[in-house]
């Protein structure tokens, strides 16, 4: 069945970190990590709905404003994520300019942030152009769990990992892929329309068995029209399959408590995307540097239960050595029957 979502790195192993995840069915995007952003084409970001920072040190957030001049007088609407602080950090981007001019821009620009605290809450501060970028509402937003952002057919999970400093790991997931099964929906009589959109929507939101769906479609013999319930329907022409799941991680330590926290949130996970800076010879110096070696990448996503791994964040000393970083993770991970991605 067709997944729901699409998610590749935006830089090869050895780049600035960061992850596009493609809607395969919608004109969309999410975007984890704001680095060097360069490579996707502005199309690709005007797709983008919701970015994900882990923390904003200069390789993961200083493609703000490379972002922002695409973004500007083209499109509306801006969500950014961030850890402890980020609502400050967007602003202190924003007030580095001069915004004297663009409140005349025919398309207006919202740039909302949302802080994730370590005490579990969040807030957050919207700058809209049309009056220079100054902070405005801010309020608290409720949460539940470890689920930061929430939507009919996806939802995206957060946990903090200590990299010297709190540094945020997410996970995206499809809540759930729905496929038409094309026999069954030949064999009923009834053809394609827009009635199927409705009932994914409805079966997605959790709508009762008993709800009513008006099944509209017309054919050779004309206009026809018959209502079903949800459950008739699901049951009569759906197919569903559980959604995929898909894991972002970099900048860490090799803690216990890291890999407690990653492993609780990425069990299952089908798609691991995590650091593997050093060689594992080379642990000492990652000890130095908060960051993971790929023998211990290879062990958190062994922990995690991933299915597939895919190894970045490579450190520069090994260029033309990637094939060993690779293997390192792969010997550790134990995925005999699977190979990253």
């Amino acid at each position: 069945m067709r997944p729901l979502l699409e998610a590749r790195l935006v830089n090869d192993a050895f780049g600035d970190p960061g992850l596009f995840v493609d809607f395969l069915d919608e004109r969309r995007a999410l975007l984890f990590d704001l680095g060097d952003i360069t490579r996707l084409m502005p199309r690709e970001l005007m797709r983008l709905s919701h970015v994900f920072v882990t923390h904003a040190h200069m390789d993961h957030f200083s493609g703000f404003d490379h972002l922002l001049r695409v973004l500007l007088g083209r499109k509306p609407h801006i969500v950014l994520y961030g850890g402890p602080g980020f609502v400050a950090q967007v602003e202190h981007k924003l007030l580095a300019y001069t915004w004297n001019v663009v409140h005349r821009y025919a398309i207006g620009l919202v740039v909302e942030a949302i802080e994730l605290g370590l005490d579990g809450q969040m807030r957050r501060a919207c700058f809209s152009s049309r009056h220079g970028f100054a902070r405005e509402a801010e309020a608290p937003i409720e949460r539940t769990g470890d689920i930061v952002h929430d939507e009919t057919t996806f939802r995206v999970r957060a946990c903090f990992v200590d990299h010297g400093i709190p540094c945020l790991a997410y996970l995206v997931e499809e809540k759930v892929r729905l496929g038409i099964n094309k026999e069954r929906l030949a064999e009923s009589g009834l053809t394609t329309g827009a009635w199927l959109r409705e009932l994914k929507h409805a079966v997605l939101t959790g709508a009762a068995g008993d709800a009513p769906i008006l099944v509209q479609w017309r054919d050779r013999s004309g206009d026809h029209a018959v209502t079903r319930t949800v459950g008739e329907l699901s049951r009569l022409i759906l197919d569903v399959e559980p959604g995929r799941r898909i894991g972002y991680v970099t900048d860490l330590r090799y803690t216990s408590e890291n890999v407690k926290a990653l492993s609780h949130l990425m069990q299952g996970v089908d798609q691991l995307f995590i650091e593997s800076v050093f060689l594992d010879v080379d642990s000492a110096h990652g000890l130095r540097k908060n960051h993971l070696t790929a023998t211990q990448a290879g062990l958190i996503a062994r922990s995690a239960g991933a299915r597939a791994v895919t190894p970045f964040h490579f450190s520069p000393r090994y260029q033309g050595r990637a094939t060993a970083l690779a293997a390192e993770v792969r010997d550790a991970w134990g995925g005999s029957n699977q190979t990253p991605c």
